[in-house]
């Protein structure tokens, strides 16, 4: 891939996980974008305020996407309540790892939410630590409604990782109507 700004750079795609179109201003080639699709490296877009907005996708998934997906569509509900638990269990103890990393004794209090969860998050503990860690992190008065150069950074931040949620439930859908087509 070849950069041209103030000065040229050349970098190899085999170098590349990402790449940003933090800009309206930028051109691409079709030939690159199909060699970056090709190789699976991510295209995020950003809109004029630079936040992300869309990306691009390649049609074919990673070679065992629809067998990782058949395999989730037949979970029964009860495994996938327990999928479920685990994942929010493990976000608030790593948020409590993070604030204890930092010296927070919020921490303790997040360990404990941890501990109490309930399937699929009935009492909403998942809630109340965030409202802890924000407020240990950033002050009491701050709030993700607010708007200032910290939920930008987050929303940034949130911009990225969900568009690589996007990537994997594209792949999903693509299976379901393949599947839906062939009967």
């Amino acid at each position: 891939m070849i950069s041209r700004g103030e000065d040229v750079r050349m970098v190899h795609l085999s170098e590349i996980n990402t790449v940003i179109i933090d800009s309206t201003q930028v051109s691409l080639t079709s030939y690159l974008l199909c060699e970056l699709v090709k190789r699976k490296i991510k295209v995020i877009f950003c809109d004029e305020k630079r936040n992300p907005c869309s990306e691009l996708m390649s049609y074919y998934g990673a070679y065992n996407s629809s067998k990782k997906i058949r395999k989730q569509i037949q979970w029964d509900m009860e495994y996938a309540k327990e999928i479920w638990t685990y994942i929010v269990k493990q976000k608030i103890l790593n948020q409590a790892e993070m604030l204890s990393k930092y010296g927070f004794e919020a921490n303790i209090k997040l360990m404990k939410y941890a501990e109490e969860i309930e399937p699929f998050d009935m009492t909403n503990r998942e809630a109340h630590a965030a409202k802890v860690y924000f407020n240990s992190l950033f002050g009491k008065e701050f709030s993700r409604d607010d708007v200032n150069s910290i939920n930008a950074a987050l929303n940034y931040g949130y911009g990225i990782l969900l568009s690589n949620f996007n990537k994997e439930l594209q792949m999903l859908f693509r299976y379901i109507l393949t599947k839906c087509l062939m009967r």
